[in-house]
Formats: structure tokens, C-alpha cells, sequence
């Protein structure tokens, strides 16, 4: 009796002991195993997340500018930045444009035909465009317009502006050949009846405090390169005066440097707009400034903006246009903008 008493007692103790082991084990550490009981088996290894994908939402944006984004440098960095946001939310794209006001509102009519959620319009000639953007309003289709058109946008009922105020970026024009010096100034239109043209040159105009000579090359514009650089050459060569000229658009800055250099090379030349031929032209002192109105972000912004209003019925601006310009570039700053030209984003 008192042996199994014993004993019992002994196993007891035992038993304790292997409880205070236990219980002193590291946390998280696994028991150790009994001899010859079977291995336990391996977790299979953890499979890995697969790559994240942008899901699509379905919506479908119309782009209509007034030019063929795939034969302008301007607009089809403009286009670049709209697909790029497009790409980022999931969004599918129409893109188009024409010179043609005609063409350009008959594409805004296609878009509508097609049941778009959102519109991207530039607004260079509002009296062509007005019908076309004003059916789209009352079909229940939100619209943002881009780089011209800021004092028209609200009354057609786009429900943003993106771009910049002309007006504005002419002033600084101004200011900058005050500071170069320069007497007399030519400021070239290359289209007709293009109101943020003539914005340009007005603001040129209000501040520069020399004389301003407006010269219209819209019979010749973009579509004929050479022409219109004769032209430019004539009218400096007849006008002895002019020491400044202020071009609207890269391609018309190229033939109007074209024009100085054949005139004799005496005036100061500066520029709206950029192009890598431009920024050359900068770093190699031939070119005084560029005004930038950053155009990839009239292409991408309005995308989001579209994106947010058809998913969170957001707007932005409160009233006001947004912004992206003006910004200038010179000598100081030519070599960075041109890395980011190359890509296609400047």
C-alpha cells in the first residue's frame, strides 16, 4: 500500500514537472516531437499574390481637339497625357481632332452618337463648337474643355477649364521683352479666327511697352511651312523696325527662326509652346524663352476630373478654370525640360 502510494505520488510530480516545461517554452515554438511518432509534414509554401491589375471601369471618354494629335507635336503630347490617365483608371479612350471647326464639332456629335460619359473639348472656336457641346450638356454628359475657351466654358456648361488663361501668359511675354530690351514686337497668328490667338497677342500687347505689330499667316499656318517663313522673312526685311518676334506655336517658332537667320538674324525670338526642336533652339541661344502651358496636363487632368465626377460626382475648380500654365522656359532650365520632352510628357 504504501508503495503504490508512493508511486503515485512520483508520477504526480513527474507530471508537474512536464507542465512547468511546457509552460516555460518560448512562444510560438512548436513541441518537441516523441520519439518514433511520425514526422510531421511540411505547410506547403505559400502561393505569391498575382500581379495587380487595373480593373475597368467601364467608362468610355471622348477626346476632341482642334488638330490631328497624331501630326502635331502639341496635341499629341496632349493626347499622350489623356491616354496615360486613361490607362491608370481603367478608362477607354476616343481620341481625334481637325483644323476643320466643322470636323472637330461633327466628331463631338459622333461622340454623343456613341454614348460616351465624358467629353474633352478645345474650344478655339466656340461659335462652330457651341451646338455640338451644348447637346452633349443636355444629353446628361459632363464635359471638360482644355486649352482654349476659358472665358466661354461656364455658359456651354462644361463643368471645368483646363489650361491656361491667354491673356495671362501674353502679359508675361511682354514683361520678358521688356527685360531683353526689344522696341517693336511682331506677334504671328497662324490660324484665323482662333479667340486664344488673339488672347496672346492682346496680353502682349498690355504689357509690353514698345509698339506691337499683329501679322497674320493663316493662309499658309502649319499646313505650308516654308511659305509661311517667307512671309515672316518678307515682313522683316520691309520692316526694318521690329527687333522682337513672338510666335504661337513650335512649328511657326522653327520657320520664323528660319526667317530671322535668312533676314539677317537681328531679332530677339521667343515662343508659345514647346517642341524638342524648340528647346534646342533655347540651349543654343537662337530661342530668348518658350511660354509652357505644360499641355500633358491638359490631356491627363481632365481625364481624372471625368473619372472623379462619374464616380463620386466630384468637381474641381470651384468655379474657377484649373491652371497649367503659364510657365517659361530659357537657357537656365532648357536642358531638364528636354530630358522630359523625350519622353513625350513636356
Amino acid at each position: 500500500m504504501l508503495r503504490t502510494t508512493r508511486l503515485t505520488l512520483v508520477f504526480v510530480i513527474l507530471g508537474i514537472v512536464a507542465l512547468v516545461f511546457a509552460a516555460c517554452a518560448p512562444a510560438g515554438q512548436a513541441p518537441a516531437q516523441e520519439a518514433g511518432a511520425p514526422a510531421p509534414e511540411e505547410a506547403a509554401p505559400a502561393e505569391e499574390a498575382p500581379a495587380e491589375q487595373v480593373a475597368q471601369t467601364g467608362l468610355v471618354f471622348g477626346l476632341a481637339v482642334h488638330d490631328n494629335p497624331a501630326e502635331s507635336l502639341f496635341w499629341g503630347v496632349v493626347e499622350k497625357g489623356a491616354r496615360d490617365a486613361a490607362e491608370t483608371y481603367g478608362i477607354e479612350l476616343k481620341s481625334g481632332g481637325s483644323l476643320d471647326p466643322a470636323e472637330q464639332a461633327q466628331l463631338v456629335e459622333t461622340y454623343i452618337a456613341d454614348g460616351v460619359d465624358g467629353l474633352i473639348v478645345s474650344l478655339a472656336n466656340p461659335d462652330a463648337l457651341q451646338d455640338s457641346v451644348t447637346k452633349a450638356v443636355d444629353a446628361g454628359i459632363p464635359v471638360v474643355t482644355i486649352n482654349s475657351g476659358v472665358n466661354v466654358y461656364k455658359e456651354l456648361g462644361a463643368i471645368t477649364h483646363v489650361g491656361q488663361t491667354e491673356f495671362v501668359a501674353g502679359q508675361g511675354a511682354g514683361e520678358r521683352f521688356n527685360a531683353a530690351g526689344a522696341s517693336k514686337v511682331m506677334c504671328v497668328i497662324h490660324e484665323e479666327g482662333n479667340i486664344g490667338l488673339e488672347e496672346r497677342c492682346a496680353g502682349l500687347e498690355d504689357t509690353f511697352q514698345g509698339e506691337v505689330v499683329r501679322f497674320n499667316v493663316a493662309t499658309t499656318g502649319t499646313r505650308d511651312v516654308a511659305g509661311t517663313s517667307a512671309s515672316i522673312q518678307d515682313k522683316l526685311i520691309a520692316d526694318s523696325g521690329i527687333d522682337g518676334v513672338l510666335s504661337l506655336n513650335p512649328v511657326i517658332a522653327m520657320a520664323a527662326l528660319d526667317a530671322v537667320q535668312a533676314a539677317g538674324g537681328n531679332q530677339m525670338l521667343a515662343t508659345f509652346d514647346l517642341s524638342p526642336d524648340v528647346l534646342d533652339a533655347i540651349e543654343a541661344g537662337d530661342i530668348l524663352f518658350a511660354i509652357d502651358q505644360q499641355q500633358y496636363l491638359q490631356g491627363y487632368l481632365p481625364v481624372v476630373f471625368l473619372y472623379l465626377y462619374n464616380t463620386n460626382l466630384n468637381t474641381v475648380g470651384g468655379g474657377q478654370p484649373v491652371l497649367t500654365g503659364p510657365g517659361f522656359v530659357d537657357a537656365s532650365n532648357a536642358a531638364q525640360v528636354k530630358e522630359l520632352a523625350a519622353r513625350g510628357t513636356r
